[in-house]
């Protein structure tokens, strides 16, 4: 295995991330919920669920290779934001950092020749294209409506971005998907 250490303890920090970003989302939404914002809340607790399931999947991927797999805390959470504008910019800083860490696995596989690791990490590095996109959408939409948040809401109802969940080709979740 010491072909894989480095990538194997990148994934393990990366599940550390994971289940931050999803108490983060949980976090957002329920900020959304106080305020009567029903359609982003829903859009985070649902993002809270895909990001744990992220997580889950990569401690899956942990135990199926063999490696040691410790359950983190999570790092900081942000509670209180100033507005909706505020509050998606986190996400969208968040999911963009995010990116760079699956970016940073994926040349740690390569560079060890961990051609099961690079494959394994190919479909997060897609699902983040997916998820820095809506989340700068979104953030695009709230911008637009000038302070209207019923047109945010609006926005969310009409595309149906309250969260579709995880992709099917998702790799398979340690105790399954919620």
């Amino acid at each position: 295995m010491a072909k894989t250490r480095k990538f194997a303890e990148l994934l393990q920090t990366q599940i550390r991330h994971e289940f931050t970003a999803a108490q983060q989302y949980i976090a957002l939404a329920v900020w959304f919920d106080a305020r009567d914002l029903p359609r982003l809340a829903k859009r985070f607790y649902r993002q809270a669920i895909e990001e744990r399931n992220h997580a889950l999947a990569m401690v899956r991927y942990l135990l199926d290779r063999g490696e040691p797999v410790a359950i983190p805390g999570t790092g900081d959470v942000c509670n209180d934001f100033s507005s909706v504008h505020e509050a998606i910019e986190l996400a969208l800083t968040q999911e963009r950092e995010v990116t760079a860490d699956i970016e940073a696995m994926a040349n740690v596989a390569r560079a060890e020749e961990d051609y099961l690791g690079e494959q394994f990490v190919h479909w997060f590095l897609k699902e983040q294209v997916e998820e820095v996109a809506q989340m700068a959408t979104l953030l695009t939409v709230v911008e637009r409506a000038g302070g209207n948040l019923f047109e945010v809401e609006n926005h969310l109802f009409r595309e149906g971005a309250a969260g579709a969940g995880d992709a099917p080709a998702m790799p398979p979740i340690a105790g399954g998907r919620l």
